[in-house]
Parts: C-alpha cells; sequence; structure tokens
C-alpha cells in the first residue's frame, strides 16, 4: 500500500486488526527487516495486533526527497505518517538502529499516545556513536559458505560490528531480511540528504517527565555499530524498562539470538497489554 504524506509515497504493509504498533526499521534496510523478526512472534500469541510496517524514505519502496535533510525532517514525516494511518489513535512502537532513535524521537513528541516500546539495537547517543562501539567478535564463522558468496553478499555479511555469527542459518535471514533492503536503498540520498543531519536538534532522551509505559531495550553485547553503554545511562527515563544485553550478538541479534529474542518481545507484549 501507498501513503500520500506531503510530497512523499510512503510504501507500508499491514497485518491484522487490534492495538496498533508501529514497526521503524533502520538505516539501510527496510520494512523486512522488522517483519522478519515481529512477523513469527506475533504467530505464537492469541492477543490481537494491528502489524504496521513502512519504509522510511531513501529506503526500500519510498523516494527519498532533497528536502529531508535530517532527522527533524524524517521524525516530523513519521508522525504525519502515523496520523494517516491511524488517526486519533494510541499505539505503541518498535524500532531498530536508527528506526530506535525515531522511536524514540516519538516518545518525545508525542507521550501521551504511545503505550509502549520496543528498542532493538537502537542508536543511543548520535553524537558519540562510536565512541560507544562494543569489542566485536565472531563466534561461529563457516569459511565454507562464505567462500560461496559473491563478495558484494560477503562484504555485507561480515562487516565488522553487523553479525558476530556468520553461519548458514544467519546467513539465510540476513540474505532473506536485510540484505535486499541493502541493496536497493538510495545512498546517495542517505548520504548526501538524510546525512546532513543525523543527530536531532534537541536531546531525544531529555523528556519532560520519564516514560512510563511497558519498554524493553534489547541490545548487543558484541555490537560495534551502537554498543549498549550509552544506553543504560538513559534507564532512568523509562521505570518500566527490561534491559537485556544478549551475549554472541552484534547488529543483528534479532536473528544471531532469535529464540531469547521471540521470549523476550513476547514477554514486553504481554506486558503493554
Amino acid at each position: 500500500m501507498q501513503c500520500r504524506v506531503r510530497d512523499v509515497n510512503i510504501y507500508y504493509e499491514v497485518y491484522g486488526e487490534g492495538t496498533p504498533i508501529v514497526m521503524i526499521h533502520g538505516w539501510g534496510p527496510d520494512h523486512r527487516l522488522m517483519k522478519g523478526c515481529m512477523e513469527p512472534v506475533f504467530q505464537t500469541i492469541n492477543t490481537p495486533w494491528k502489524r504496521i510496517y513502512f519504509d522510511l524514505p531513501g529506503m526500500g519502496k519510498t523516494k527519498g526527497e532533497q528536502w529531508i535533510t535530517g532527522s527533524d525532517q524524517m521524525l516530523d514525516l513519521v508522525l504525519d505518517f502515523i496520523d494517516a494511518v491511524i488517526p486519533n489513535q494510541n499505539f505503541v512502537v518498535a524500532g531498530e538502529s536508527y528506526g530506535g532513535y525515531l522511536a524514540r524521537g516519538i516518545i518525545n513528541k508525542r507521550p501521551s499516545i504511545v503505550d509502549g516500546l520496543l528498542l532493538i539495537c537502537p542508536v543511543a547517543e548520535q553524537e558519540t556513536l562510536k565512541d560507544n562501539g562494543a569489542h566485536f567478535e565472531v563466534f561461529d564463522r563457516d569459511d565454507i559458505l562464505l567462500n560461496s558468496l559473491t563478495l558484494e553478499d560477503k562484504n555485507y555479511f561480515v562487516s565488522e560490528g553487523i553479525n558476530a555469527i556468520q553461519n548458514k542459518r544467519v546467513w539465510e535471514r540476513f540474505n532473506e531480511e536485510i540484505l535486499p533492503g541493502l541493496k536497493i536503498a538510495d545512498h546517495s540520498f542517505l548520504e548526501n540528504y538524510l546525512g546532513q543531519r543525523v543527530s536531532f536538534s534537541f536531546n531525544v532522551d531529555a523528556l519532560e517527565k520519564p516514560f512510563m509505559k511497558p519498554t524493553l531495550m534489547l541490545t548487543g553485547r558484541q555490537d560495534s555499530i551502537v554498543g549498549y553503554n550509552a544506553l543504560w545511562k538513559i534507564i532512568e527515563m523509562y521505570p518500566r524498562a527490561s534491559f537485556v544485553l544478549f551475549d554472541r550478538a552484534g547488529h543483528n541479534l534479532q536473528i544471531e539470538q532469535d529464540t531469547l529474542f521471540t521470549e523476550t518481545v513476547k514477554e514486553w507484549l504481554y506486558r503493554v497489554l
């Protein structure tokens, strides 16, 4: 489906009925990242959820526009999209990596209508991102598999900090859920327009008052892309947050530690309802 917001046609998909939950993917991939890890969770529970997956501008099937020159504009567009597809409704938000940064922007701007927050390997402090990265380590490397990949696919898969587990199981999900989005992303838009000001112009975690709704923060012990320690610094602004640090997990913990991911997300969903 397409939703016209300002001059942007935002591609989105909706599954199920019930409590709306808005899924925001990270920088580069598209909606398939969130759909791939979240839909299996919803297949194991009986509570009704309306799952909304969409492609951010410059990613997937949503074209980037030159006026989107930073995260402030991106956040405004996301809020307008939410207003268009679920007008005058409370909702839950889940964000991965850069999507987790935008999700906290939603909390900052509209805390009263958000009933729960899930952060998956979220960007914490954009300004000091590299300083917050953890030590990266690979635990399960299948050299036969890696040597069978094209050079392009291998470079995506083994990029430092991305996958701490580099075996067939993780590759198959990476190849289905993440890599296709990376390959079709408008990298020129991401670098030259959105990338002009990735940090918000405001402190996204300086909330007027703590966010009192059920929250789950999932982080990877070996995630050298965004790390985990900076996220812990804001934990007091989320009094109902569970903070889970997965070992043997890089920046794609949702597929590297899929069993733990599913169980922790299910527990959070039950807390939200």
